[in-house]
Parts: structure tokens; C-alpha cells; sequence
């Protein structure tokens, strides 16, 4: 799991509907060291704070080897590492075997895994294709967010080194599964609430499931 290429991204307005939009989706790709700081990369910024970056939103990092089955999903695009808004585009990132708080050493930083990426109506701006937001959810490969839990500098080829997992193996994928399913397995959902790392956000989630 090693870094290829990292993107920032400053605040820009494009325009949606005819209207202005601020947002930071659009990512540049950038030579390091950067720092990685507790609410982002040094340099990068978003444009709405509800819902982009913050503790658990720091950093995103998306699998490069997901963009040549891209190619065949959707052909009528082009993709490029920082296309779907990262900040790290990886070599590879299992997100089958990618757990909810597991904590790596990234560079000189360590990281804590959090949740995959839910696209905004951004997402259809960048691609200039609101039908890309199902197409990515369909897919399976929603990246992931990690919170910083020590800062430092980060640079391409950095791998992701596991330091620590918990006993209750929550993957990214199952994730995504568990948050789609008409059918919710509650003894699961049970068990997923133990995880002491799960967000309030998310907590607050899986709460109102049972």
C-alpha cells in the first residue's frame, strides 16, 4: 500500500445549475514532502466544513489500481490519480481488508482509519455527470478516510505500515454493504457499536438501525 502520486486542492467556484459553487473536489497533483497535519494535508483545502475534512476527514486516500477497472466500468471518462478528490493516490488499497480503526505509520505520521468516502453532488461536477455519484457507490471502492493521529511529513512512496487492529474487524467494504442493506443484520450492527474508534457520527448511525 504505497503512495504514488499526492494531491492538494485550493477552493474554487465552478458553476452548478447556473449557480456558483464553492469546492475544493478539484486536486492538484503536487511534489512532497508535505506535512500532514490533524484536520489535513499541509496546503490542501475544502470548501464545506459540514461535511469535507475535520478530525476524522483528514486525509483520503483512493486505490490506483481501482482506475483501470474504471476504465472499463465507465470508458467515457478519463481517469487520473486525484480524479475522485484524493489526497493520496495509492498503489493498491484492499478495502475489503482495510478495518475501521486500525492504525498505520504513514511516513513520519500515524493514521487511523475511519470510514470510505460518500460522494457529494460534486463528484458530478468534477466528471460534468451527475450520474457518476450511483455509479461510484455501485462499484465497491469508496476509498477511504483516515483521521491523523500524530502529524508529520508524508511523500510518495510511503507505504502504510499496520501498527495496530481491533478484535472486531469491521472492513470498509462491509461497510458500505451494511449501510446499503434493506435487510440490517442488528447482532452485527451490535457488535460494530463496541468498536471504542467508531465517530459519533456513525455511532449515531447505527444506533437508530436497532
Amino acid at each position: 500500500m504505497k503512495i504514488l502520486t499526492i494531491q492538494i486542492g485550493k477552493v474554487k467556484k465552478v458553476e452548478h445549475r447556473g449557480r456558483p459553487v464553492e469546492t475544493g473536489f478539484f486536486k492538484e497533483q503536487v511534489k512532497g514532502p508535505l506535512k500532514l497535519l490533524s484536520l489535513k494535508l499541509e496546503g490542501d483545502e475544502q470548501a464545506d466544513l459540514k461535511v469535507h475534512g475535520g478530525l476524522d476527514k483528514a486525509l483520503y486516500a483512493y486505490p490506483y489500481d481501482s482506475y483501470i477497472e474504471w476504465k472499463k466500468f465507465r470508458p467515457e471518462h478519463t481517469y487520473e490519480p486525484g480524479a475522485f478528490g484524493e489526497n493520496l493516490c495509492m498503489e493498491t488499497l484492499d478495502e475489503k481488508s482495510i478495518y475501521i480503526g486500525s492504525i498505520y505509520r504513514l511516513g513520519e505520521a500515524e493514521v487511523q482509519v475511519t470510514q470510505p468516502r460518500f460522494p457529494c453532488f460534486k463528484l458530478g461536477i468534477k466528471f460534468n455527470d451527475p450520474s457518476m455519484i450511483k455509479s461510484f457507490m455501485s462499484f465497491g471502492r469508496p476509498g477511504v478516510y483516515f483521521r491523523v493521529l500524530k502529524e508529520g511529513m508524508i511523500k510518495e512512496g510511503d507505504t502504510l505500515e499496520l501498527l495496530e487492529q481491533d478484535q472486531i474487524r469491521f472492513s470498509i467494504t462491509e461497510f458500505i454493504e451494511l449501510y446499503f442493506s434493506d435487510k440490517k443484520d442488528i447482532e452485527r450492527v451490535k457488535e460494530i457499536l463496541t468498536i471504542p474508534s467508531l465517530n459519533h457520527e456513525w455511532r449515531a448511525q447505527f444506533e437508530r438501525m436497532i
